[in-house]
């Protein structure tokens, strides 16, 4: 699991404060939008390992509803309860006797951007919404 912090995204809850409804309804889109394709992205990049072919199908993302104000996380990773789950820190960061197999970390860096647009849609959508 990879664990992103968003400092700018305090900031955003705090301009949002009077549409807490709508940017909380847009924002947890974003994140499960970003989520499911970050999901996929990793799924395709951990594709073709001879010795884990099972490894992608073990990757999923759960999303969790903090409630409104508090915001919106999500999950992404292998579930160590899926076949050949439990290779996912060998694979992502390697070990001693095995090179590294990135797949999490660059599907999260391809998904940002597109991340980044989103929360920046929610928030304009959110306030126009209030005019």
């Amino acid at each position: 699991m990879i664990d992103i912090r968003a400092e700018g995204v305090d900031r955003l809850v705090a301009d949002l404060a009077e549409v807490p409804e709508e940017a909380h309804r847009n924002i947890r889109k974003a994140v499960q939008f970003t989520a499911h394709g970050t999901k996929r992205t990793a799924q395709e990049f951990a594709s073709g390992i001879a010795h884990a072919p099972d490894y992608p199908r073990a990757i999923t993302y759960d999303t969790t509803d903090h409630g409104v104000g508090v915001g919106v996380s999500a999950e992404i990773g292998p579930d160590k309860d899926r076949r050949q789950g439990p290779l996912g820190n060998v694979l992502e960061y390697g070990t001693v006797n095995n090179p590294p197999y990135a797949h999490l970390g660059p599907a999260l860096d391809r998904w940002t951007p597109d991340f980044e647009r989103g929360l920046e849609k929610a928030a304009a959508d959110a306030l126009d919404g209030r005019r």
